[in-house]
Protein backbone atom coordinates (compact mmCIF):
# COMPACT_ATOMS: atom_id res chain seq x y z
CA UNK A 1 0.00 0.00 0.00
CA UNK A 2 3.28 2.09 0.56
CA UNK A 3 3.32 2.62 -3.23
CA UNK A 4 -0.18 3.60 -3.97
CA UNK A 5 -0.35 6.11 -0.97
CA UNK A 6 1.08 9.92 -1.87
CA UNK A 7 1.43 12.54 0.58
CA UNK A 8 1.90 15.65 -0.76
CA UNK A 9 3.78 17.42 2.76
CA UNK A 10 7.32 16.37 1.44
CA UNK A 11 7.07 16.62 -2.29
CA UNK A 12 5.55 20.46 -1.12
CA UNK A 13 8.39 21.27 1.04
CA UNK A 14 10.93 19.83 -1.95
CA UNK A 15 9.41 21.55 -4.34
CA UNK A 16 8.07 24.95 -3.63
CA UNK A 17 7.13 27.27 -5.90
CA UNK A 18 7.36 24.74 -8.93
CA UNK A 19 4.70 25.50 -12.21
CA UNK A 20 1.69 22.72 -11.89
CA UNK A 21 2.20 22.59 -15.31
CA UNK A 22 6.18 21.38 -15.27
CA UNK A 23 6.71 17.73 -15.29
CA UNK A 24 6.95 16.46 -11.72
CA UNK A 25 10.58 16.14 -10.52
CA UNK A 26 10.03 12.04 -9.50
CA UNK A 27 10.66 11.28 -13.10
CA UNK A 28 7.46 10.03 -13.91
CA UNK A 29 6.58 12.31 -16.91
CA UNK A 30 3.26 13.74 -15.78
CA UNK A 31 2.76 16.90 -14.61
CA UNK A 32 3.41 17.97 -11.79
CA UNK A 33 0.10 18.50 -10.81
CA UNK A 34 -1.64 15.22 -11.92
CA UNK A 35 1.57 13.23 -9.86
CA UNK A 36 3.47 14.23 -6.45
CA UNK A 37 1.47 17.89 -6.21
CA UNK A 38 -2.15 16.33 -6.33
CA UNK A 39 -1.81 14.69 -3.08
CA UNK A 40 -3.58 11.15 -2.92
CA UNK A 41 -4.52 9.84 -6.14
CA UNK A 42 -6.74 6.73 -5.28
CA UNK A 43 -6.10 3.69 -7.52
CA UNK A 44 -7.83 2.52 -10.06
CA UNK A 45 -10.39 -0.04 -9.09
CA UNK A 46 -10.78 -1.49 -11.86
CA UNK A 47 -7.58 -1.62 -14.39
CA UNK A 48 -8.33 -3.74 -17.20
CA UNK A 49 -12.24 -2.94 -17.01
CA UNK A 50 -12.73 -2.44 -20.84
CA UNK A 51 -10.26 -5.00 -22.41
CA UNK A 52 -10.73 -8.00 -23.84
CA UNK A 53 -11.07 -10.65 -21.93
CA UNK A 54 -10.85 -8.85 -18.52
CA UNK A 55 -10.90 -11.68 -16.07
CA UNK A 56 -8.23 -13.47 -17.46
CA UNK A 57 -6.07 -10.47 -17.54
CA UNK A 58 -6.40 -10.74 -13.57
CA UNK A 59 -5.84 -14.27 -13.39
CA UNK A 60 -2.66 -13.96 -15.49
CA UNK A 61 -1.70 -10.89 -13.34
CA UNK A 62 -2.35 -12.63 -9.93
CA UNK A 63 -2.90 -16.21 -10.43
CA UNK A 64 -1.26 -18.09 -12.62
CA UNK A 65 2.17 -19.49 -13.13
CA UNK A 66 2.92 -20.00 -16.55
CA UNK A 67 1.12 -18.49 -19.43
CA UNK A 68 1.58 -16.66 -22.74
CA UNK A 69 -1.83 -14.80 -25.15
CA UNK A 70 -1.27 -12.78 -27.67
CA UNK A 71 -2.18 -9.22 -28.05
CA UNK A 72 -2.75 -6.68 -30.62
CA UNK A 73 -1.94 -3.07 -30.98
CA UNK A 74 -3.91 -0.47 -32.36
CA UNK A 75 -1.46 -0.84 -35.65
CA UNK A 76 -1.52 -4.17 -36.17
CA UNK A 77 1.80 -5.24 -34.33
CA UNK A 78 1.68 -8.50 -32.25
CA UNK A 79 3.17 -8.66 -28.91
CA UNK A 80 3.07 -11.84 -26.99
CA UNK A 81 1.29 -11.52 -23.36
CA UNK A 82 3.20 -13.25 -20.85
CA UNK A 83 2.46 -14.15 -16.72
CA UNK A 84 5.53 -13.22 -15.89
CA UNK A 85 9.14 -12.63 -17.56
CA UNK A 86 12.43 -13.54 -16.26
CA UNK A 87 13.59 -11.24 -13.15
CA UNK A 88 10.37 -9.87 -13.12
CA UNK A 89 10.67 -7.64 -15.84
CA UNK A 90 8.29 -5.93 -17.58
CA UNK A 91 9.22 -6.05 -21.12
CA UNK A 92 11.69 -7.54 -23.53
CA UNK A 93 12.92 -7.69 -27.23
CA UNK A 94 14.04 -10.50 -28.98
CA UNK A 95 16.59 -10.22 -31.57
CA UNK A 96 14.36 -11.78 -34.27
CA UNK A 97 12.32 -8.21 -33.04
CA UNK A 98 9.24 -10.40 -31.00
CA UNK A 99 8.29 -8.60 -28.19
CA UNK A 100 6.66 -9.97 -24.74
CA UNK A 101 5.22 -8.09 -22.06
CA UNK A 102 5.09 -9.78 -18.65
CA UNK A 103 1.67 -9.05 -16.47
CA UNK A 104 3.23 -9.50 -13.06
CA UNK A 105 5.32 -6.59 -12.49
CA UNK A 106 7.96 -6.14 -9.03
CA UNK A 107 5.87 -2.91 -8.56
CA UNK A 108 2.67 -1.13 -9.49
CA UNK A 109 1.09 2.10 -9.54
CA UNK A 110 -2.46 3.50 -8.76
CA UNK A 111 -2.84 2.19 -12.37
CA UNK A 112 -1.74 -1.04 -13.34
CA UNK A 113 -3.44 -0.67 -17.03
CA UNK A 114 -0.87 2.29 -17.30
CA UNK A 115 1.92 0.28 -15.85
CA UNK A 116 1.44 -2.13 -18.24
CA UNK A 117 0.87 0.19 -21.08
CA UNK A 118 4.16 2.11 -20.29
CA UNK A 119 6.13 -1.30 -20.92
CA UNK A 120 4.23 -1.55 -24.19
CA UNK A 121 4.80 1.62 -25.77
CA UNK A 122 8.65 1.33 -24.74
CA UNK A 123 8.96 -2.30 -25.96
CA UNK A 124 7.62 -0.93 -29.22
CA UNK A 125 10.19 1.65 -29.71
CA UNK A 126 13.13 -0.64 -28.16
CA UNK A 127 15.88 -1.57 -30.59
CA UNK A 128 15.68 -5.71 -31.52
CA UNK A 129 17.63 -7.70 -28.93
CA UNK A 130 18.04 -4.33 -26.62
CA UNK A 131 17.09 -4.39 -23.11
CA UNK A 132 13.59 -2.42 -22.75
CA UNK A 133 13.69 0.44 -20.50
CA UNK A 134 10.87 1.71 -19.91
CA UNK A 135 11.08 4.55 -17.01
CA UNK A 136 9.64 4.75 -13.98
CA UNK A 137 6.78 2.13 -13.05
CA UNK A 138 5.65 1.67 -9.56
CA UNK A 139 5.46 4.21 -6.75
CA UNK A 140 6.61 7.24 -8.20
CA UNK A 141 3.80 6.79 -11.27
CA UNK A 142 3.94 5.13 -15.02
CA UNK A 143 4.38 7.89 -17.88
CA UNK A 144 3.15 5.82 -20.60
CA UNK A 145 -0.36 5.48 -22.22
CA UNK A 146 -3.13 2.76 -20.53
CA UNK A 147 -3.34 -0.64 -22.13
CA UNK A 148 -6.65 0.78 -23.50
CA UNK A 149 -5.43 2.96 -25.76
CA UNK A 150 -2.76 1.03 -27.34
CA UNK A 151 -4.49 -2.19 -27.82
CA UNK A 152 -7.28 -3.38 -30.24
CA UNK A 153 -9.93 -3.73 -28.01
CA UNK A 154 -11.67 -6.34 -30.72
CA UNK A 155 -9.09 -8.63 -30.31
CA UNK A 156 -9.53 -11.56 -28.17
CA UNK A 157 -7.89 -12.92 -25.17
CA UNK A 158 -6.49 -16.58 -26.06
CA UNK A 159 -5.10 -17.75 -22.72
CA UNK A 160 -2.27 -20.33 -23.71
CA UNK A 161 -1.68 -22.01 -20.05
CA UNK A 162 2.43 -23.86 -19.91
CA UNK A 163 3.61 -26.31 -18.20
CA UNK A 164 7.27 -24.77 -17.55
CA UNK A 165 8.76 -21.49 -19.14
CA UNK A 166 10.42 -22.82 -21.58
CA UNK A 167 8.65 -20.00 -23.55
CA UNK A 168 11.55 -17.53 -22.05
CA UNK A 169 14.30 -19.25 -23.88
CA UNK A 170 12.47 -20.16 -27.20
CA UNK A 171 14.38 -19.37 -30.62
CA UNK A 172 17.99 -18.16 -27.82
CA UNK A 173 21.04 -19.51 -27.58
CA UNK A 174 21.18 -19.33 -23.22
CA UNK A 175 24.36 -19.72 -21.27
CA UNK A 176 24.35 -21.91 -18.10
CA UNK A 177 23.23 -19.36 -16.05
CA UNK A 178 20.24 -18.82 -17.95
CA UNK A 179 19.50 -22.17 -18.49
CA UNK A 180 19.87 -22.99 -14.54
CA UNK A 181 17.42 -20.02 -13.84
CA UNK A 182 14.94 -21.63 -16.08
CA UNK A 183 14.97 -25.10 -13.85
CA UNK A 184 14.75 -23.41 -10.74
CA UNK A 185 11.93 -21.79 -12.12
CA UNK A 186 10.55 -24.33 -13.87
CA UNK A 187 10.71 -26.23 -10.27
CA UNK A 188 8.32 -23.63 -8.94
CA UNK A 189 5.15 -24.40 -11.11
CA UNK A 190 2.01 -25.32 -9.58
CA UNK A 191 0.54 -28.04 -12.12
CA UNK A 192 -2.48 -25.48 -13.53
CA UNK A 193 -4.96 -25.87 -16.30
CA UNK A 194 -7.45 -23.55 -17.59
CA UNK A 195 -11.05 -25.19 -18.35
CA UNK A 196 -12.09 -25.38 -21.36
CA UNK A 197 -15.37 -23.56 -22.64
CA UNK A 198 -15.16 -21.50 -19.35
CA UNK A 199 -13.93 -18.17 -18.97
CA UNK A 200 -11.02 -17.59 -16.24
CA UNK A 201 -11.66 -20.73 -14.52
CA UNK A 202 -8.11 -22.29 -13.57
CA UNK A 203 -7.37 -25.75 -11.83
CA UNK A 204 -4.23 -25.91 -9.72
CA UNK A 205 -2.92 -28.81 -7.58
CA UNK A 206 -0.88 -27.28 -5.11
CA UNK A 207 0.29 -30.51 -3.35
CA UNK A 208 -0.99 -33.96 -3.12
CA UNK A 209 -3.90 -33.40 -0.59
CA UNK A 210 -5.86 -31.11 -2.57
CA UNK A 211 -6.30 -29.35 -5.95
CA UNK A 212 -8.38 -26.14 -5.90
CA UNK A 213 -10.86 -23.95 -8.76
CA UNK A 214 -9.82 -20.61 -8.99
CA UNK A 215 -12.62 -18.89 -11.25
CA UNK A 216 -11.92 -14.96 -11.81
CA UNK A 217 -15.64 -13.74 -12.11
CA UNK A 218 -16.60 -10.86 -14.45
CA UNK A 219 -19.75 -10.01 -12.17
CA UNK A 220 -19.96 -6.88 -10.27
CA UNK A 221 -19.11 -7.73 -6.58
CA UNK A 222 -21.91 -6.95 -4.63
CA UNK A 223 -24.21 -8.55 -7.49
CA UNK A 224 -22.42 -11.64 -7.88
CA UNK A 225 -22.48 -11.90 -3.85
CA UNK A 226 -26.23 -12.32 -3.55
CA UNK A 227 -25.93 -14.75 -6.37
CA UNK A 228 -23.94 -16.67 -4.43
CA UNK A 229 -25.28 -16.16 -1.35
CA UNK A 230 -28.53 -17.43 -2.63
CA UNK A 231 -27.07 -20.38 -4.15
CA UNK A 232 -25.16 -21.13 -0.72
CA UNK A 233 -28.84 -21.23 1.28
CA UNK A 234 -30.21 -23.28 -0.77
CA UNK A 235 -27.19 -25.71 -0.79
CA UNK A 236 -26.08 -25.35 -4.28
CA UNK A 237 -22.74 -23.61 -4.50
CA UNK A 238 -21.13 -26.97 -4.52
CA UNK A 239 -19.09 -28.55 -7.46
CA UNK A 240 -20.08 -31.76 -6.36
CA UNK A 241 -19.22 -34.61 -3.48
CA UNK A 242 -15.75 -33.79 -1.79
CA UNK A 243 -15.41 -30.24 -2.59
CA UNK A 244 -16.16 -27.24 -0.50
CA UNK A 245 -16.38 -23.55 -0.95
CA UNK A 246 -12.95 -21.99 0.53
CA UNK A 247 -13.34 -18.52 0.08
CA UNK A 248 -12.41 -15.73 -2.37
CA UNK A 249 -10.04 -13.05 -3.66
CA UNK A 250 -10.41 -9.80 -4.41
CA UNK A 251 -8.78 -8.63 -7.29
CA UNK A 252 -8.35 -5.69 -9.34
CA UNK A 253 -12.40 -4.82 -8.80
CA UNK A 254 -13.25 -8.17 -9.29
CA UNK A 255 -13.87 -11.60 -7.50
CA UNK A 256 -12.14 -14.95 -7.78
CA UNK A 257 -14.23 -17.72 -6.27
CA UNK A 258 -12.13 -20.70 -4.66
CA UNK A 259 -13.69 -24.60 -4.40
CA UNK A 260 -11.19 -27.28 -2.68
CA UNK A 261 -11.21 -30.13 -5.22
CA UNK A 262 -10.01 -33.81 -4.16
CA UNK A 263 -6.80 -34.15 -5.53
CA UNK A 264 -7.06 -37.57 -7.57
CA UNK A 265 -9.25 -36.24 -10.00
CA UNK A 266 -8.02 -34.54 -13.15
CA UNK A 267 -8.80 -31.09 -14.32
CA UNK A 268 -10.85 -32.47 -16.98
CA UNK A 269 -13.25 -33.89 -14.53
CA UNK A 270 -14.52 -30.50 -12.96
CA UNK A 271 -15.36 -29.37 -16.22
CA UNK A 272 -19.03 -30.48 -16.11
CA UNK A 273 -19.72 -29.63 -12.66
CA UNK A 274 -18.29 -26.08 -13.16
CA UNK A 275 -20.21 -25.54 -16.34
CA UNK A 276 -23.29 -26.81 -14.14
CA UNK A 277 -21.99 -24.19 -11.36
CA UNK A 278 -22.14 -22.08 -14.53
CA UNK A 279 -26.20 -22.42 -15.01
CA UNK A 280 -27.11 -22.10 -11.69
CA UNK A 281 -25.27 -18.65 -11.13
CA UNK A 282 -26.93 -17.46 -14.29
CA UNK A 283 -30.10 -17.73 -12.95
CA UNK A 284 -29.14 -17.07 -9.19
CA UNK A 285 -28.00 -13.96 -11.12
CA UNK A 286 -31.16 -12.76 -12.77
CA UNK A 287 -33.24 -12.81 -9.37
CA UNK A 288 -33.74 -9.19 -8.03
CA UNK A 289 -35.33 -9.59 -4.59
CA UNK A 290 -33.98 -9.15 -1.65
CA UNK A 291 -31.99 -11.92 0.31
CA UNK A 292 -33.90 -13.24 3.22
CA UNK A 293 -32.76 -14.26 6.21
CA UNK A 294 -30.47 -17.38 5.54
CA UNK A 295 -29.64 -15.49 2.16
CA UNK A 296 -28.16 -12.92 4.22
CA UNK A 297 -26.63 -15.00 6.86
CA UNK A 298 -24.86 -17.37 3.83
CA UNK A 299 -23.75 -13.79 2.50
CA UNK A 300 -22.25 -12.84 5.83
CA UNK A 301 -20.20 -15.91 5.80
CA UNK A 302 -18.95 -15.79 2.07
CA UNK A 303 -17.35 -12.43 3.18
CA UNK A 304 -15.94 -13.81 6.34
CA UNK A 305 -13.81 -15.31 3.87
CA UNK A 306 -12.90 -12.83 1.20
CA UNK A 307 -9.03 -11.61 0.82
CA UNK A 308 -8.37 -8.60 -1.05
CA UNK A 309 -5.18 -8.99 -3.36
CA UNK A 310 -4.98 -6.09 -4.92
Amino acid sequence: MASRKRTSAPAAEATEGINPKAPCPCGSGRRYKHCHGSGYAPPVTRPFEGLPGEADWVALRELVPAATATLKTTDGREITLASVLPGGAPALVRANGEILVGAQLATSSDDVSRDLGTAVAAALEAPKGAPVEPGPIGGAGSAGPRLQEVLDLTAPLDVVVHDTFDFWLEGTEPGAAARAGLTQANEAILPTVRLEGLEAAYWVRPGNERAHLRWVRPEKEEQLLDALARLSAAEQILLGEGTRYAGAFRAHGLVVPVWDLPADAPAEDWVGPATEFQARLEKALTVTTPLNADERRARAGLLSRQITLR
